[in-house]
């Protein structure tokens, strides 16, 4: 079922018929990023997302329904905006469904790639290859305490094959297809993604950090926020639906 959208519609890429079109949508990777109600922090991340557009990028923002004027904001600054249903998981479907590449990078809206973060991409998956992998991750703006979280979050994700989304997930546009997408769900859909992608090949463990806020970790705190994780994970892992870990979340 197609999901629902307003905006401009992404160019779709050079033609397979223009001379080198095949090769340059092989080469494309789709940076799509899902936000709602984020109009605060765009000034920060504006410049970033100019520079992995000018870095030959094709940039997709697809907003929730925000009624902050984020997608307005976005749309002044000349990206391309789509409207979806809120849920990243509805979002990054919606995005990576109207993008143009053969590379699918999602990309949370408080996360920053590294300098040569498009081109550790494209080496680990050139013209043509199948696969997925993602970023080690570092929590900017936090103290010791949050450095050990993200080194906990990096080895657990190399050793058990599971990656979240603020680690940068990429992928082939094949490996997209083959599992379906992100699966519709409130949370956990970057788990169950990662589940289903495991299935196929082993992740991309690229050691280059991407930089997530931290806001989260300061507004709840850091021990309470990992415990809550941590229990929400244990709970996905038994058996327990996300709408109601979703529910318990909120």
């Amino acid at each position: 079922m197609s999901t629902p959208f307003r905006g401009r519609r992404p160019d779709p890429g050079p033609s397979a018929a223009e001379p080198g079109g095949a090769a340059k949508r092989e080469a494309l990777i789709s940076v799509i990023i899902p936000v709602l109600q984020e109009a605060a922090l765009l000034e920060s991340v504006l410049p970033h997302w100019r520079e992995l557009r000018e870095g030959g990028a094709e940039l997709i923002v697809v907003d929730g329904g925000s009624t902050d004027g984020t997608a307005e904001r976005l749309r002044r600054e000349g990206f391309t905006v789509l409207t979806a249903p809120p849920g990243r998981a509805r979002q990054m479907n919606a995005g990576a469904a109207r993008s143009g590449g053969a590379l699918l990078l999602f990309l949370h809206a408080d996360t920053r790639l590294p300098a040569e973060g498009l081109a550790l991409v494209r080496a680990a998956f050139g013209a043509g290859s199948s696969g997925w992998g993602r970023f080690d991750v570092e929590l900017g703006g936090g103290g010791p305490m949050l450095q050990v979280v993200a080194a906990a979050m990096n080895l657990r994700s190399r050793l058990s094959g599971i990656a979240t989304g603020d680690q940068a997930i990429f992928l082939s546009r094949e490996c997209f297809d083959r599992v379906g997408g992100f699966p519709d769900q409130p949370l956990m859909e970057d788990v169950e993604l990662s589940a289903r992608l495991r299935a196929l090949a082993a992740p991309v463990c690229l050691r280059a950090r991407v930089v997530t806020s931290a806001r989260r970790w300061k507004r709840h705190g850091t021990w309470p926020t990992i415990l809550t994780m941590w229990s929400l994970r244990l709970a996905y892992a038994c058996g327990v639906p996300s709408t109601a870990l979703a529910r318990f979340y909120r």
